[in-house]
């Protein structure tokens, strides 16, 4: 691949055409703002000029609702040898373009498993993809040729391409993005008119399951609307969990000790299926989920802190496997977990309290 046309600007359009553009690749940035286009070109993503002539691969990252119409536009124009989108649903858009009519032999539906709480071409970062699923939706129809083109510009992105059936690939989404993220709006949603007094007792618990629910409700809307069905089926299938769940609460409340057991019975029940679930989910670069032990060390808000436990951990010979952050509300403190393999905890520890690092259980 030697040149690319970006159709759409925004966080995903814009971070694969710097992943190309630090890759040697020509790109050319199009977007129906034309400020977008040019302050994806200021960012290095390439040129906002448009081609001479037809480019060996073209980027449809337009909304879901306009995939269909971009791409139809595209191929009609001739723009390119390749077509693909990255649209987070695949079953939809590939039917719009079947109904159209197109020889579809040029096209591929895509979609990389990556995003940000916000978006535009501001958000954007080249490395945004690496190391993350990226699938590919390939059919009978599918030139080799375009096949290659776009495994191009995943290993350009350094992403893991993963091959599934489009319909396939929309039920997948529809569990593991779209139903979480309502779920996580609709957690956050009691936070809106809840008192002052509880709202400032948030932890790290609530800022996970609601850090998704920041996202633009405009986007939302398009994703969701190109994949209500199988959306709407998993949510019943929590509406039924979540009526079991309440009961079971309620039972808890009762004189009767039998019907006290039944209730513990059932939150029992959810709450180990919820762990049976959770360790399903994969781990470091998609590998199986692995067990690590936490060293919790008390850091002040100052620069260079985070910085100084890395480089002090990695004297001891100690690697950081995940990291997170729980911020103490009102103060200039927080707690940052250090996840790392259980024979190393001695060694971290040990090595941390030596540099005067303030250790928590």
């Amino acid at each position: 691949m030697r040149t690319a046309l970006v159709i759409g600007t925004g966080l995903i359009g814009t971070s694969a055409a710097l992943a190309l553009a630090q890759r040697g690749v020509t790109v050319h940035l199009t977007d129906h703002d034309p400020e977008h286009a040019r302050t994806a070109a200021v960012l290095g993503a390439g040129t906002d000029e448009p081609p001479a002539g037809p480019v060996d691969l073209a980027v449809v990252a337009a909304p879901p609702a306009h995939v269909a119409a971009t791409l139809a536009d595209a191929m009609r124009r001739g723009l390119a040898r390749g077509y693909l989108d990255v649209a987070s649903v695949k079953g939809g858009p590939r039917r719009e373009l079947e109904a159209l009519g197109l020889d579809l032999s040029a096209y591929i539906g895509t979609h990389p498993m990556s995003g940000r709480e916000k978006s535009g071409p501001l958000a954007a970062t080249g490395d945004l993809f690496e190391g993350r699923p990226w699938v590919l939706t390939p059919t009978r129809d599918t030139d080799t040729e375009v096949l290659n083109l776009a495994l191009e510009l995943v290993s350009h992105c350094r992403a893991v391409p993963v091959v599934m059936d489009a319909d396939a690939h929309d039920r997948a989404v529809a569990l593991v993005s779209h139903m979480p993220h309502l779920v996580s709006s609709l957690v956050a949603a009691r936070l809106e008119h809840a008192e002052e007094a509880a709202v400032r007792l948030c932890g790290q618990g609530i800022r996970d399951v609601t850090r998704v629910a920041a996202s633009d409700p405009r986007m939302w809307i398009d994703i969701l609307s190109a994949n209500p069905g199988p959306v709407a089926d998993l949510l019943t299938d929590v509406a039924a969990d979540l009526d079991e769940t309440v009961q079971a609460l309620r039972a808890l409340q009762a004189s009767d000790e039998a019907k006290r057991r039944e209730g513990t019975t059932g939150i029992e029940d959810v709450l180990r299926r919820g762990n049976a679930g959770q360790v399903r989910v994969p781990g470091k670069h998609g590998s199986a989920p692995r067990v690590y032990e936490t060293v919790a060390v008390l850091i002040d808000d100052q620069p260079g802190q985070l910085a100084r436990i890395f480089a002090d951990a990695g004297a001891a010979g100690v690697n950081i496997e995940d990291v997170r952050i729980e911020h103490a509300t009102g103060q200039q403190a927080g707690l940052v977990q250090l996840m790392v393999e259980p024979k190393a905890v001695p060694v971290l520890t040990g090595a941390l309290r030596e540099r005067g690092w303030a250790l928590r259980q």
